[in-house]
């Protein structure tokens, strides 16, 4: 049963997430979220829906995205009396970093929203995927941080906090089940092994579906 929130999410995803990924981590967060949707693209300044939510006098839009002006919620920088009568609106980049830096260079109207960031209460859970460095989380985990975060605000409630990380256990548990299934051809079907011994599986790369949420660090924006 999808759960309802105060706050609207907008997943702005990169087609080739869309197209090729149908286990992706945003798909599923959406699935969970009854006041979430999905729009497909890379730039969306010419996107009709996208600027709707964007313009509409009712909604107070934020981007979850990493920089120095970012309003960091884990410091209590975003308050009610700042929204007033406004709905909480957070869009977010659903693609690898490479890809998602690419999305916000091609969108201005992102560039001018407000940003928004936290701090993880815990690193990646991602095992069978390698994170680039600390912060790096799937786009289910920063849901699912956001939403706590959201709450020690008092702007939002967080009824379920077990449902979305409890859906993304079972999605790996699931591909780890396939990964190391002699059984499946055209699988990834190299040996599963911890985190800190294994090599990344065929085609996975450090920065692969990996977003950063917490301040950057020295050269990033």
């Amino acid at each position: 049963m999808p759960m309802d929130t105060r706050t609207r999410f907008v997943f702005l995803m990169h087609p080739k997430e869309f197209k090729e990924e149908k286990a992706a981590t945003g798909r599923l967060t959406h699935l969970c979220l009854a006041n979430s949707v999905i729009h497909m693209g890379v730039g969306f300044d010419g996107h009709d829906e996208v600027q709707a939510v964007i313009r509409d006098p009712a909604n107070y839009p934020v981007l979850l995205y990493p920089s120095r002006n970012a309003l960091d919620l884990s410091r209590g920088q975003l308050h009610a009396a700042d929204l007033g009568d406004r709905r909480l609106v957070v869009l977010l980049l659903d693609a690898t970093w490479s890809l998602g830096r690419k999305m916000l260079r091609l969108s201005p109207s992102l560039q001018r929203l407000p940003r928004l960031m936290f701090t993880p209460a815990a690193p990646s859970r991602y095992v069978i995927k390698q994170q680039p460095h600390a912060g790096c989380l799937s786009t289910i985990e920063a849901t699912h941080e956001l939403l706590v975060a959201l709450e020690r605000a008092g702007l939002d409630r967080y009824p379920q906090p077990e449902q979305l990380l409890g859906l993304f256990q079972r999605m790996q548990d699931f591909q780890l089940r396939c990964a190391t299934d002699p059984a499946r051809t055209g699988y990834r079907l190299h040996s599963y092994r911890p985190p800190a011994t294994r090599r990344p599986f065929r085609g996975e790369s450090g920065s692969r579906r990996t977003r950063v949420f917490q301040a950057p660090r020295d050269g990033e924006d």
